[in-house]
């Protein structure tokens, strides 16, 4: 596995709706595939899209981290041609950051549940229903596949900010103090 540059905010590559995959079992989506979760491990990420690397295709990898302390070292999900359906109407607001925007977060309303369903590797549909930091995180990486980026998603440039500074001012705003 090699460990691959991820692009950064600027890129136009990171602007593009990312191209359907023709045959999810070509060996080369499985090398990709097996590239992006060893760079999203690297970079110490939870998710990663293709397009993120240089590959204008439409494919993710992510982790189910659910507490966001668990171990980041097992078998990331692969998502090969995403499809995500909201699951009520429920949006909630939550921190992000991107692998491609490095030392910057930002508050992001998401769908608080979402229906997936892709292909994997073998070419086989897989699907479900998922809720919490996974729902957010497929949000997140399906939105690369679209071209878009979570500061396109904030409600004011209020809720951005470089990471200590932000997460002071988010701990703050919760009552927690500084």
């Amino acid at each position: 596995m090699t460990v691959l540059p991820i692009l950064r905010w600027g890129d136009p590559l990171l602007l593009a709706r990312a191209a359907e995959v023709a045959d999810p079992t070509a060996p080369e989506v499985a090398v990709l595939a097996a590239d992006m979760a060893a760079t999203m491990q690297e970079a110490r990420g939870v998710g990663l899209a293709a397009p993120q690397v240089g590959v204008g295709l439409r494919l993710i990898v992510a982790l189910d981290v659910g507490d966001r302390e668990a171990p980041r070292d097992r078998a990331p999900l692969v998502l090969v041609n995403p499809v995500l359906e909201a699951v009520g109407d429920a949006v909630v607001e939550g921190m992000e950051g991107c692998l491609s925007i490095p030392g910057l977060r930002g508050v992001v309303p998401r769908f608080e549940r979402v229906g997936w369903r892709g292909q994997g590797l073998d070419g086989r549909t897989i699907g479900g229903e998922a809720g919490g930091f996974l729902a957010r995180i497929l949000q997140h990486e399906v939105d690369h596949l679209d071209g878009v980026l979570y500061p396109m998603r904030l409600k004011s440039p209020a809720y951005m900010g470089f990471e200590p500074e932000f997460d002071r001012w988010m701990r703050a705003r919760a009552g927690e103090g500084t």
